[in-house]
Parts: structure tokens; C-alpha cells; sequence
């Protein structure tokens, strides 16, 4: 099974987690989702999720960029999703998957629990 690492390399929690990994033997399949070319559609977002094991997008929406952004709190979770896609730096990072299951790496050492 190939684990994907969501990474953002200007983001220092983001690049810990990748040091992470690598340093305990994982080299995952990294995927700048802020590039255009690599951005997560709102349904691998909803798979995401599903992954994760949560029912919203929320889980792993950067509310402080989210407000900024003019998302409302009021919104649902397919607009959320549909912002997500449409504006990447919404998304929490790093985010670990591996087969069925996916892990937020807040704190970084969670994304070892999916390995």
C-alpha cells in the first residue's frame, strides 16, 4: 500500500510531518495539493473525509483562513467541500492516507497511527 501524504512544502508543520515519516522508514507519495495541477477535487475531499472517519469537512478546514476566505460559519458541507477544492489553503495539513483510512497530522506523530 502507498502512503499519500496532502503537503503543502511552505508549511512547517507540513514538512516536519513528511521529516517524520521519513525518518521512520516511510517515503510517502507526496502530493502538493496547492499546486493546480494537484489539487483535491470536493469528492476525493469527501473521501477524504470518509477516510478520516468524520461526517464534515470541518475536521480538517482551516477556520481562521476559512473566515478570511468569507466562507460562513453557516455553510454546508458541500459548500465547504466546493470551497476546499476551489481554494486550497483551506485545507488542514499534513494530511496522511494510507488505503482506507486518513489521519490529520495535528500533532504530526498522528500521521504514525495510520502506517
Amino acid at each position: 500500500m502507498t502512503y499519500i501524504l496532502i503537503h503543502n512544502p511552505g508549511c512547517g508543520s507540513s514538512k516536519k510531518g513528511l521529516e517524520l515519516l521519513q525518518a521512520n522508514g516511510i517515503e510517502p507519495k507526496v502530493r502538493k495539493y496547492m499546486n493546480a495541477a494537484e489539487r483535491l477535487s470536493a469528492e476525493e475531499l469527501k473521501d477524504v473525509a470518509k477516510k478520516m472517519g468524520v461526517k464534515s469537512p470541518r475536521a480538517f478546514l482551516r477556520e481562521k483562513d476559512a473566515a478570511a476566505a468569507g466562507l460562513p460559519e453557516t455553510a454546508s458541507d458541500e459548500e465547504v467541500y466546493a470551497a476546499m477544492a476551489e481554494n486550497p489553503k483551506l485545507i488542514q495539513r499534513p494530511i496522511g492516507i494510507n488505503g482506507k483510512k486518513a489521519v490529520l497530522g495535528r500533532p504530526n506523530e498522528k500521521l504514525l497511527e495510520i502506517v
